[in-house]
């Protein structure tokens, strides 16, 4: 079915009212994925209408697209893309920012701590001393993550760590957003066996503070990039200090698309979402600011490597480790992170006369919309 955009918003009306997932029907379901679709068709177009306009677009076997210096990709997306995966490393629970793009938004407060001076590293409690055990046991991956809040929270712990899996010839990267960062902790990663490390950038709304940080990590660590969700507030920031940020020597800029959970989708009620693939649910304008970054960089010959971490390449991420790990033909970790898929957040895009679908038929007998009541 290609429902209309009229009967798609007075069918998601209806549903917002229910009180119960268990009021919907086999065919409710039906009216209800023939949304979704309406809405990702239309997405895809214009993103790809955006896709067309980048010359110098490259792609890494169809998994993910960028521009740029492909020598400057980071090791670590390789890995997560065409290795074993990423193995997360946890130890620190806490932060010292609150981000309303933070998968964690609202529950800094109660995140579970791993454990005193131990870590979580593929769901298993371990000690420092336990590291060689599990090497010699265990496959190495690809790589390892050090993910989970801000690590510069107690940096000192992860040195002998990061010493051990360095030592073991494993590629490690590590996420921040920089602002606890100093020349002296940035100095004793390097020493210790850090790979690459990754600035959230967003996080502090581009302060000169991490840029500086950024410039100085890439003294003494081999690959300096930025990740962060690609939102507005990035966005505007970054161009305002670009060739400050760019002037660090900097190596990549992973331009995550912004997806949403039960945590901080309450901070973006009212936009226009999507879900891609009945898994993650997006704003649209996130890939599509990623996209227009892309251009520009490609257009200005950046020496870096930008890249689109969409959807689309953490739905290859989840393929690619299913694989790795020997799992059934098609099964993939890639899923919605709602325990109900909160359908009263994709009326205001229903309700956004410059949002069209891309074709409308009129629906069957038995899928009329209800007449509603107001």
């Amino acid at each position: 079915m290609k429902i209309s955009k009229t009967d798609a918003l007075i069918w998601f009306d209806y549903f917002s009212q229910l009180k119960a997932d268990g009021d919907l029907t086999a065919k409710h379901e039906e009216i209800i994925y023939s949304v979704f679709s309406q809405i990702e068709a239309a997405v895809d177009h214009r993103n790809e209408a955006l896709i067309s306009q980048i010359k110098g677009l490259k792609t890494l076997g169809g998994r993910t697209y960028f521009v740029g210096n492909e020598s400057r990709f980071p090791r670590g997306c390789r890995s997560c893309l065409f290795g074993t995966g990423l193995g997360a490393v946890r130890k620190t629970n806490k932060c010292n920012l609150k981000c309303k793009f933070c998968y964690n938004y609202g529950q800094l407060d109660n995140i579970p701590p791993v454990g005193e001076s131990m870590w979580d590293i593929g769901g298993t409690r371990f000690y420092v001393k336990d590291i060689d055990l599990l090497l010699s046991i265990q496959q190495k991956p690809s790589g390892i993550a050090y993910v989970y809040l801000e690590p510069f929270m107690e940096i000192e712990e992860y040195y002998p760590v990061i010493r051990k899996f360095s030592e073991a010839g494993i590629h490690q990267h590590l996420y921040t957003n920089g602002t606890l960062a100093t020349e002296e902790n940035l100095k004793a990663l390097g020493e210790a066996g850090l790979d690459e490390i990754r600035f959230n950038l967003g996080a502090s709304n581009c302060s000169d503070k991490v840029i500086e940080n950024m410039r100085i990590a890439k003294r003494y660590i081999r690959s300096v990039g930025i990740e962060t969700p690609m939102t507005p507030e990035f966005y505007g920031a970054f161009f305002r200090k670009k060739d400050k940020i760019l002037g660090t020597g900097l190596d990549f800029i992973n331009c995550a698309e912004l997806h949403l959970n039960e945590n901080n989708i309450g901070n973006y009620y009212g936009e226009n979402l999507y879900i891609s693939r009945h898994g993650y649910i997006s704003p649209i304008w996130s890939r599509e600011l990623t996209l227009k970054f892309m251009k520009t960089a490609d257009d200005e010959n950046w020496d870096i490597a930008a890249h689109d971490c969409s959807n689309h390449t953490k739905f290859a991420r989840g393929l690619n480790l299913s694989s790795k790990e020997g799992m059934w033909f098609g099964a993939s970790s890639y899923g919605c992170e709602f325990s109900r898929i909160p359908l009263e957040a994709f009326i205001p895009i229903l309700n956004d006369d410059s949002f069209i679908f891309l074709s409308e038929e009129e629906l069957p007998e038995g899928y009329k919309p209800p007449i509603m009541e107001y």
